[in-house]
């Protein structure tokens, strides 16, 4: 029923297509970009369900509010805390290695504002886990959500990162000008 109703919601009536051509493993991160708008959590969302997959996600800790936090926790929500100096990539890397499934989102911006400079986290754990990166891009010019990419991390960050910031640089976010792959 839920899975109908997604369908329905983001290809019939909103109008959003894909190309997905990546297999999905029992263990991955997905790097989802560009992200600049709320609604970017809306159409992953919606896809996830309409896909029947189920990910993690990393969202900042003020979200996690009353009413909203149980919702997103209950949804795979986990808050991350900024301003505390935790291991947050080991965690989550352990994480990966003891459980038999493991599929965690993350927007490599960290924010919704521009940024010249991604966040890398989701590469640590990655490759502390041992587990591919697939590269899901949100077209909203296209209404395209496309994954036709993935990395397998190999410790050389810089040429990795650049490969992977080089798949997004077609992608048109909702807010474009809040959306840079910064300098490759």
């Amino acid at each position: 029923m839920w899975q109908k109703f997604c369908n329905w919601l983001l290809f019939e009536k909103m109008g959003w297509t894909t190309e997905v051509t990546e297999e999905h493993p029992e263990k991955y991160i997905i790097c989802l970009a560009p992200h600049t708008s709320n609604w970017d959590f809306l159409i992953g969302q919606l896809y996830n369900g309409a896909k029947g997959l189920g990910s993690n996600f990393l969202m900042k800790k003020e979200w996690f509010f009353w009413p909203l936090g149980p919702i997103f926790k209950w949804m795979g929500g986990i808050p991350v805390y900024r301003q505390k100096h935790t291991s947050m990539t080991d965690s989550m890397a352990e994480t990966a290695k003891q459980t038999p499934v493991f599929h965690l989102c993350i927007t490599p911006e960290g924010t919704r504002s521009r940024v010249e400079e991604w966040k890398k986290g989701f590469y640590f754990i990655a490759l502390k886990a041992g587990i591919p990166i697939l590269l899901y891009g949100l077209d909203y010019e296209k209404k395209h959500i496309k994954c036709t990419k993935t990395i397998i991390p190999t410790g050389d960050l810089e040429a990795d990162m650049r490969e992977i910031k080089l798949y997004f640089k077609d992608f048109k976010g909702k807010r474009p000008e809040l959306f840079t792959i910064g300098n490759v």
